[in-house]
């Protein structure tokens, strides 16, 4: 009852178009995977960073504290030792947002406490409260992370949102070169059929012309020894056309009971693509963009920091509040007290031995060198561009002549096969048509291969598909669920 599931189960068949591997190569591989998830892991910093300027509620507290010690204490009669055994337990609440205009923070919270005391036969408790307490901390000629993170982290954000389109853009080119090796398989296989029965067919015609006196035994030697490589090369191309299979079923995320038949592009799409807008979009659109300007933000900031660390610094603490106290948790809020604390911390270095000064320089070096390395990335960058739009530009003329020099091959070899059976040529001479046949067939698959490689790097280097004429989006909310 169950083989008929079974067999069909192991024979699925799947028959794909390039443009259907692109679109199942970016939704459910291995390689999407991990790009949508190296994406969400910049989102998740990006929201780590904006929650810094938040506020944060907390609430904190210690429910037990017991304490059972010897202690001292001082009388009339001098330091003495007493037993004590206590309990301690406090709440608070606290809300707190930083100033990423000054790098400070201001809070307020609020707090209770609760002191058990026990002796042998009594427990004398107390409460003590902080109903608000309001505070401002505040970092006097120090370094500011907050407003450098401001000018660091969406740039950060948003060359992760290219780099993930660029990604994807990868994903596409890896599928293409698995599409046309698989592609190019399937035209090996057909080629060695068809090469395994034409030679099994002349070795025949031969073996009767050399029986009867009209050939000698080189050329049916010949024909015997292309005949048993034309079966070799069959058994070697059904072993390849296995593997490229297996190749692309794993690159798409389909197990072995796939099997995959391709179609070839009869056609490409008839697309020139100038320099200045491929130029234009990529310097607009490319992950490289934002990480140069990124990369000099950050040199910037660690100059800055490296001038903070060496110099004088200074901290301002101040504090408003409410406390009171009381044996009774109803009369701890009664008739606060105010409480008032300032504080103003200074460090400053004397004798460093120039270790400020070195860290300064040393940053100082740092971006000199990333600035330099900006300005020639950029240069290089803008060539790369260039090259790959004049070698995408030469493909449909490569394109043209390979199709052409395959129809003639083709040609070519019928016509030689068909002079061989009527013997006006040898053995020698028919091989050479065979070969070219083979030769220019494979040729037309790669400069297929080749023109949609060419594309589809210009559209990662340039997030823009040149085709529809639009830049290259992604529905990052949806992502981001």
């Amino acid at each position: 009852m169950f083989l008929p599931i079974q067999l069909w189960a192991q024979n699925t068949k799947l028959t794909l178009d390039l443009s259907e591997v692109i679109q199942i190569a970016s939704e459910q591989s291995y390689d999407a995977l991990i790009a949508k998830n190296t994406y969400l892991g910049s989102y998740w910093e990006y929201r780590t960073y904006k929650a810094d300027y938040l506020p944060s509620l907390t609430l904190s507290g210690t429910p037990l504290g017991f304490d059972r010690s010897i202690s001292t204490y001082i009388n009339s009669e001098g330091e003495q030792f007493y037993s004590s055994n206590s309990n301690n337990s406090t709440a608070n609440l606290s809300l707190r947002q930083n100033i990423g205009l000054t790098g400070g923070n201001i809070y307020m919270r609020s707090g209770l406490q609760r002191i058990d005391q026990f002796t042998d036969s009594t427990t004398n408790t107390n409460y003590s409260s902080s109903p608000v307490i309001i505070g401002f901390s505040q970092p006097l000629f120090g370094f500011n992370s907050l407003k450098w993170n401001k000018k660091i982290m969406p740039l950060k954000y948003k060359e992760a949102q290219k780099k993930y389109l660029e990604a994807k853009e990868q994903i596409s080119i890896k599928a293409i070169m698995a599409f046309f090796d698989l592609s190019l398989a399937q035209i090996n296989l057909e080629i060695a059929k068809m090469n395994y029965n034409n030679t099994d067919t002349l070795y025949h015609i031969s073996q009767g012309r050399y029986n009867i006196g009209t050939i000698a035994l080189n050329e049916l030697l010949q024909m015997e020894l292309g005949f048993l490589k034309s079966k070799s090369n069959l058994e070697e191309s059904r072993l390849d056309l296995e593997v490229k299979k297996f190749r692309l079923r794993s690159f798409l995320g389909y197990n072995e009971t796939v099997n995959i038949e391709l179609i070839i592009p009869e056609t490409v799409p008839d697309v020139e693509i100038p320099y200045n807008i491929a130029i234009q979009e990529a310097l607009e659109n490319n992950s490289n963009i934002l990480s140069y300007q990124r990369q000099l933000i950050q040199a910037n900031r660690n100059v800055a920091q490296a001038k903070a660390n060496r110099g004088f610094s200074a901290n301002l603490f101040t504090e408003y509040g409410l406390n009171q106290s009381a044996p009774q948790i109803a009369d701890v809020y009664k008739d606060p007290d105010n409480s008032l604390q300032v504080n103003i911390g200074l460090s400053v270095p004397i004798l460093d031995w120039g270790k400020g000064r070195g860290g300064v320089k040393m940053a100082e070096s740092n971006r000199e060198v990333i600035f330099t390395s900006v300005r020639q990335n950029r240069i290089d960058f803008e060539q790369d561009v260039y090259l790959k739009v004049m070698q995408f530009n030469m493909q449909d003329d490569q394109l043209t002549i390979a199709a052409k020099a395959d129809t003639i091959a083709q040609f070519r070899y019928r016509v030689t096969k068909q002079r061989f059976l009527i013997g006006k040529i040898d053995v020698m001479e028919l091989n050479n048509a065979l070969a070219e046949k083979d030769q220019n067939r494979r040729q037309y698959i790669s400069a297929l291969r080749n023109y949609y490689s060419f594309y589809y790097n210009l559209r990662k280097l340039s997030l823009y598909d040149f085709i529809e004429n639009k830049t290259l989006l992604e529905d990052f909310s949806k992502l981001e669920k």
